[in-house]
């Protein structure tokens, strides 16, 4: 919680002196004053959620005539990882987060159905799913969910993939591997299924020193993450795609609360008109991290055909775990074309 304190307390920039005036010169007053909110970001100012995030807060500012005011904070300057951002949203201490969907399935257990290992065919098969009745269901269920969240859309987090200081060509060789994931326990049951230990609490920005001390062997995630300097430190990454885990803007209940609802309504439209905007930006940012990470000395390896299959096997407990109680979404998605 430490990291919480950083925030400055207080959404709205509006003085408490308005207690003295009559309730129509409170509105008067307000009317001529923008409620000012924050959006907190654990990644860099020039990464997509974050050019993502900036957009949401330009068209805000513009559909609500200037009226509500977001002031997007990058590179974790609120709070430096997602599980305080989620607190902070509970609390109302901030307005907006972007967080990824696995530990937000710690008040949606049903998002664990769109997170299983290698459930997706391609970028494309998830789309289908989160902008389908799947998907939009786990966004209400998000506010319905008494956790003091809400879920506005999904943006792109690309495919999750395995890196570590020593070379992973077989299930096997991830025998004894200390891997970094994130604060999902579901994370952490893959890895006990690939005969690897799953290390939860660490954050983003604390991995790449993780791995120089030692403390853990490597981690897994996307292609950007993996560019932005785990590469340095985890020289093989193996591209098996094990999960596509969405992000999700998310805003706090306690300040919806807080504010018109006709500019409730333009935030949440807003909202899902920038996902396709931060789409676009994830396959432009995708696409050079990967080319950049191949020239600089990394081994990308490419499961066979066959040993994919093994992986896929090796996972069939989680699915019995996670996936028995939702077995009728996962055949759906699974039948999504």
């Amino acid at each position: 919680m430490h990291s919480i304190i950083k925030m400055i307390s207080g959404i709205f920039l509006v003085s408490t002196a308005f207690s003295l005036f009559s309730c129509d010169e409170q509105k008067a007053s307000i009317t001529k004053r923008p409620v000012m909110l924050r959006l907190s970001e654990v990644h860099a100012r020039d990464y997509p959620t974050t050019l993502a995030d900036q957009e949401f807060a330009r068209l805000v500012e513009e559909r609500t005539e200037g009226r509500v005011k977001i002031e997007v904070r990058p590179g974790g300057s609120l709070t430096d990882n997602e599980t305080d951002e989620i607190m902070a949203l509970k609390l109302g201490d901030i307005a907006f987060a972007r967080i990824s969907a696995a530990p937000v399935a710690e008040f949606v257990p049903k998002i664990n159905a769109i997170l299983l290992p290698y459930l997706y065919r391609s970028s494309e098969h998830m789309w289908k799913v989160l902008n389908g009745t799947i998907g939009q269901e786990i966004l209400s269920d998000i506010q319905k969910s008494d956790s003091g969240l809400v879920g506005l859309c999904y943006y792109d987090g690309g495919a999750r993939n395995f890196y570590t200081t020593s070379p992973v060509y077989t299930i096997e060789d991830f025998a004894g591997l200390k891997i970094r994931v994130q604060n999902n326990q579901m994370m952490v049951d893959m890895c006990r299924a690939l005969g690897a230990e799953g290390v939860m609490g660490i954050g983003m920005a604390a991995v790449r020193k993780a791995i120089e001390d030692g403390a853990i062997d490597g981690a897994e995630n996307n292609f950007p993450t993996y560019q932005n300097g785990d590469f340095s430190a985890a020289k093989f990454y193996l591209l098996d795609q094990h999960t596509r885990v969405p992000e999700i803007l998310l805003m706090s209940e306690k300040v919806i609360s807080r504010l018109d609802k006709a500019d409730v309504e333009i935030i949440k439209q807003v909202a899902k008109e920038t996902q396709e905007f931060e789409i676009q930006k994830w396959q432009q940012r995708e696409s050079a991290a990967e080319k950049d990470v191949r020239i600089n000395g990394c081994t990308i390896t490419e499961l066979s055909q066959a040993e994919f299959k093994k992986f896929q096997d090796a996972m069939q407990p989680l699915y019995k775990k996670y996936g028995s109680q939702y077995s009728s979404i996962i055949n759906e998605i699974q039948n999504t074309y």
